[in-house]
């Protein structure tokens, strides 16, 4: 018998803006659930539940990163909202779905917290598997993170990378600092905060393992007649003890005297030999602790110098949600 449901445009159009599917996925959806509003969502979150099932093991690897802060700037969380192309994750609706996200994530501590949670009468695991179907590619959330702090502020590049970073007080120009320093987390891609948490264990293995990379390139770069890369002794500022420091300082006025130099002019000289022998002996800090990097807009200080221009502040924490 002829489906003889009267479906009007108004209709169509609810459930379009309550769901985000196209106009005759809504209008098949009303059809078959005779005009019922309520049924038409059932039916597009049964067809979202079959589309699931047949991309399970599709890898949502693009997507949206966005960040939310509350209103007193206490607390922030940073999500990823996977798919699987990057042309869906650019598109408009996608991201503002994110952000509709990243709004109630903002109020739960944890990932399993934030995909029980109510989004319109639904869970937002339910959303997302009813997106799913409207979308025609698998959602997922790949990324959850949040930070409290006296201060919280982010750092969002082109949806890509969400940055949130943790202050220990709001002073003057905070708005300035935090965002640089979120910037910087963005950008550099830091693991720690400081060299001081890093495992002995963990800094003994990586100094042999890079040590073997410089000196396995330089037997190459000698039989090619190129310059050699310098073989650091350390590779972190924890292993620079007062008597590392005291030998390498030696060493220098060793290096200065048989190079002639008058020994008047020699502490005009060292700081410069100094900070070279630190620099080229902290690699691995200056790679993922965040407080000792060079800072991206003025790589003549350290983020740890830039933070401290501001007064009495110190950054708490920080998290990275990206896209990939």
């Amino acid at each position: 018998m002829e489906n003889t449901v009267k479906i009007t445009a108004a209709e169509v159009n609810k459930l379009r803006q309550a769901t985000g599917a196209g106009m005759m996925d809504c209008k098949k959806a009303l059809v078959e659930a005779g005009g019922d509003f309520d049924k038409a969502i059932e039916v597009l979150r049964k067809k979202g539940q079959k589309v699931a099932e047949k991309r399970a093991d599709r890898d949502s690897s693009e997507g949206a990163a966005v960040a939310k802060i509350n209103a007193d700037n206490t607390s922030g969380v940073a999500i990823v909202l996977g798919c699987e192309t990057d042309f869906v994750g650019k598109n408009e609706n996608f991201v503002a779905l994110a952000n509709d996200l990243a709004d109630i994530a903002l109020n739960h501590n944890t990932k399993d917290e934030f995909l029980a949670a109510d989004f319109g009468g639904m869970t937002v695991a339910e959303k997302l598997t009813e997106q799913t179907g409207v979308i025609g590619e698998k959602l997922d959330i790949t990324a959850f993170e949040r930070l409290d702090a006296p201060y919280v502020g982010h750092y969002v590049h082109i949806n890509k990378i969400a940055a949130l970073v943790g202050l220990s007080a709001k002073v003057d120009n905070v708005e300035t600092l935090v965002k640089d320093v979120a910037m910087q987390v963005a950008s550099m891609g830091a693991t720690t905060l400081s060299y001081k948490d890093f495992d002995p264990a963990f800094i003994a293995s990586e100094t042999e393992a890079r040590i073997a990379v410089i000196e396995k390139d330089n037997i190459e770069l000698g039989r090619l007649g190129k310059t050699l890369k310098n073989v650091p002794q350390y590779i972190s500022m924890a292993q620079l003890t007062p008597e590392v420091i005291a030998q390498a300082e030696e060493a220098a006025k060793a290096e200065l005297k048989a190079e002639g130099k008058p020994e008047q002019i020699w502490d005009r000289i060292l700081p410069g030999k100094m900070e070279r022998f630190i620099s080229d002996n902290t690699t691995l800090d200056q790679e993922q602790c965040l407080l000792d990097q060079k800072f991206i807009k003025d790589e003549k200080q350290t983020v740890a110098q830039y933070v401290a221009s501001f007064g009495d502040v110190a950054v708490t924490g920080f998290k990275r949600a990206t896209v990939g």
